[in-house]
């Protein structure tokens, strides 16, 4: 059983930045795959970000390419989610999950991922 704790949400304006961090249970690195996932009120959950945590390669939705960065350190068992010019379409619950998948194509697919977080809020406004 793997446990995610996620932390760093809150409000911001539009143009600043967050750190979003997400805390497991297990070596991340037995888990293949860690990832951010979003939900807007009365929208699909969807996939922001994922990592690969044997070697560290990422994978991002088009929308946040360029403004977000995903991370980990394994020392402290933890992934992270950099915000870089927040618009108020970012507003959303933020989700981690963990799990093992055998394809990066599918790392943004929240079916694919076995254990999640609570969820932390992010607001941005105009």
């Amino acid at each position: 059983q793997v446990q995610l704790v996620e932390s760093g949400g809150g409000s911001v304006q539009a143009g600043g930045s967050l750190r979003l961090s997400c805390a497991a249970s297990v070596d991340i690195r037995v888990i293949d795959y860690m990832a951010w996932f979003r939900q807007a009120p009365g929208k699909e959950r969807e996939g922001v970000a994922s990592i690969y945590t044997r070697n560290g390669v990422a994978n991002y939705v088009p929308s946040v390419k360029g403004r977000f960065t995903i991370s980990q350190d394994n020392g402290k068992n933890t992934v992270y989610l950099q915000m870089n010019s927040l618009t108020p379409e970012d507003t959303a619950m933020y989700y981690c999950a963990a799990g093992r998948i055998w394809n990066i194509a599918l790392s943004l697919k929240a079916g694919e991922y076995n254990y999640w977080g609570q969820g932390t809020q992010v607001t941005v406004s105009s």
